[in-house]
């Protein structure tokens, strides 16, 4: 058996959240005096697992109920039927699952996961606890008491040693990493004798392209699409893969890795005036716990100027522990006095008023503290500032039709809060402000959509909006193909015709780009004095509809926006089914064996 006051916090994630918040754990952890080991699902030796008497799963659910990628193989060896019902009877476990309740399957994978680790013998400490990304306070209302009871019950059977006390939140942690300045340390000094080279420069061309091997892909174009005087600016990024051996199926997703926008870069050494950007560092950890930053995302060595450009989110909304770090630097006691009211149960709803309703970023917090920010030590800025995330959107092209043109159908996320400085969404407003030939870093994975293999199953699409990209990358597969011939009908929606209707050209009855055997029904919600939305066409196609998925056994898809659309358009499925079955009560069941098969599928996100 492993040390009794050892804790495994193994997560699973896609976008880095669940990292983050396994961190956080460890951190809990320690001050507990419990001898932590964060690891993702993939990086962990699963043979070892029963011998872990305490453990914390950490789980996010991606796309519709699937595990992340460094989840994917563990996930499977959990799953098979020849390991005996006892193997955890000796693990204590609590699973935390980060999701967002706007999916349909919300946070399943930490649903399957609790279950599957009680069938073979774990003891769970508690039930699973379900962040949810929709709430006010985002997953940290659910995790913040589940983590608290947890641990309760965690001392309950491994106390503390006589006469030791937790650490208190007033003593500095440790960096967790350590900052190695290379003005300061000869090559001589390096690890293993290495010379000070910029290992970014050297990924091998065998390497498939991925996270940690990203294809620097040329940008050719970035067109806006509507109009300048439309509420939404929309982009077709068209990115050049040639020679990165990227292939892609339609439903695919494309991963891009942004960087700060440069009036927020300036703004960062505006508040920090002493730091010389152009130094240049390395990072040495401290601690396993905690694993370097890739060279992908954080060159070794670097300058500040690159880590503030590319590494630091500083767009992104701080956390409560930013407040509990910040408390430490401060000289100023009315700072202080609100950073620890901000780190009690009391003080989250102003915590809330604060930052997350006017969606107050990390950059505008440092500003308003500033008698603060500038006491902050550069290598606690690691702690306080999360990494940038990568970005995630349904490809829009196809390889059979675009080659090695890859397509990107991006809404360009602007809005107002309370605040006087509109919000914009980092990857989006990136993306729209580059340029031809500059370079982007992008790969990957497959989509969570999965189209019929049989050429002769027909398709309903439902793609309102940029929801329409994996569809246009699809139909334009099967418009390349002469061979296929399959029947797809596209429902699309937008305000205009004339503004946002997206590939329209292609559609039309007199391009060279349509097909026969491809049908659009429009729905144009202010064209006409009465709002007309997707669903209202699909209840009005009815008898097509239930030809296709009764008759001919055709799948159903639906992509865009998850806040009403998704649930709209199944009920007018379910409407259109009815007409043919007893009661709806068949058709919600019909439905539901469609999904259950994989012939009703969604892509949506909020």
């Amino acid at each position: 058996m492993t040390d009794p006051r050892r804790i495994l916090v193994i997560y699973g994630s896609q976008t880095g959240t669940a990292q983050q918040v396994a961190e956080r754990i460890a951190r809990e952890g320690k001050r507990l005096h419990f001898q932590t080991h964060v690891t993702s699902f993939d990086e962990y030796s699963m043979q070892s697992l029963p011998q872990e008497e305490l453990a914390v799963y950490v789980v996010s659910t991606t796309g519709q109920g699937e595990e992340p990628d460094n989840m994917k193989k563990s996930w499977k060896m959990l799953l098979r039927r020849n390991l005996p019902t006892n193997s955890l009877a000796a693990q204590r476990f609590g699973v935390l699952g980060l999701g967002d309740s706007s999916y349909p399957k919300f946070n399943l994978v930490a649903k399957k996961l609790s279950k599957r680790l009680v069938q073979l013998g774990g003891i769970q400490l508690q039930p699973a606890g379900l962040g949810d990304d929709q709430h006010d306070l985002g997953p940290d209302f659910v995790i913040d008491p589940w983590l608290a009871n947890f641990w309760d019950k965690a001392l309950q059977l491994y106390p503390m040693p006589p006469g030791v006390q937790p650490i208190s939140k007033e003593t500095l942690p440790e960096p967790k990493y350590k900052v190695i300045w290379m003005d300061e340390e000869s090559d001589n000094n390096l690890p293993n004798g290495q010379a000070s080279i910029d290992t970014t420069e050297m990924k091998s061309p065998q390497l498939a392209i991925s996270a940690q091997n990203p294809f620097l892909s040329g940008v050719k174009s970035c067109h806006r699409l509507t109009p300048e005087d439309h509420f939404q600016d929309v982009r077709l990024v068209e990115l050049d893969i040639s020679n990165s051996g990227i292939v892609y199926s339609p439903g695919d997703i494309a991963i891009v890795q942004p960087e700060n926008l440069q009036q927020n870069v300036d703004f960062f050494f505006s508040l920090f005036p002493n730091l010389d950007k152009n130094r240049k560092f390395r990072l040495e950890c401290r601690d396993t716990s905690f694993p370097l930053p890739h060279n992908s995302v954080l060159p070794s060595p670097c300058t500040i100027l690159e880590a503030v450009t590319s590494y630091f989110d500083i767009q992104s909304i701080p956390k409560r522990y930013f407040f509990e770090l910040l408390a430490h630097f401060t000289t100023d006691e009315l700072e202080k006095e609100k950073f620890l009211e901000f780190n009690t149960a009391e003080g989250q709803q102003e915590l809330y008023e604060y930052c997350n309703r006017p969606r107050r970023n990390i950059l505008e917090v440092l500003y308003d503290f500033r008698h603060t920010t500038p006491n902050i030590p550069f290598d606690y800025l690691f702690d306080l500032i999360p990494q940038i995330k990568s970005r995630s959107f349904s490809i829009a092209s196809s390889q059979e039709k675009h080659g090695n043109n890859l397509q990107l159908l991006v809404a360009v996320v602007r809005y107002m809060s309370n605040l006087k400085s509109p919000r914009l969404g980092l990857c989006s407003n990136w993306l729209a402000r580059r340029n031809q030939g500059d370079k982007i870093k992008v790969w990957t994975r497959s989509g969570t959509l999965k189209f019929p293999p049989n050429e002769e199953t027909p398709c309903i699409l439902v793609g309102p909006g940029t929801g329409v990209a994996p569809f246009r990358s699809f139909i334009s597969s099967v418009v390349a193909s002469s061979s296929n011939k399959r029947q797809i009908v596209l429902f699309f929606g937008s305000r205009n015709k004339s503004a946002d209707f997206f590939f329209a050209d292609e559609w039309s009855a007199d391009s060279a780009d349509s097909a026969d055997n491809v049908k659009v029904i429009t729905a144009f919600s202010r064209d006409q004095e009465d709002k007309i939305y997707v669903q209202h066409r699909i209840q009005e196609n009815k008898e097509l509809v239930c030809d296709l998925i009764f008759d001919k056994k055709g799948w159903f898809y639906v992509a865009g926006n998850s806040k009403f659309m998704p649930t709209q358009v199944r009920d007018a499925l379910i409407e259109c089914l009815t007409s043919r079955l007893c009661s709806r009560e068949e058709a919600e069941k019909y439905v539901s064996t469609m999904e259950a098969k994989g012939r009703y599928q969604t892509e949506t996100w909020s």
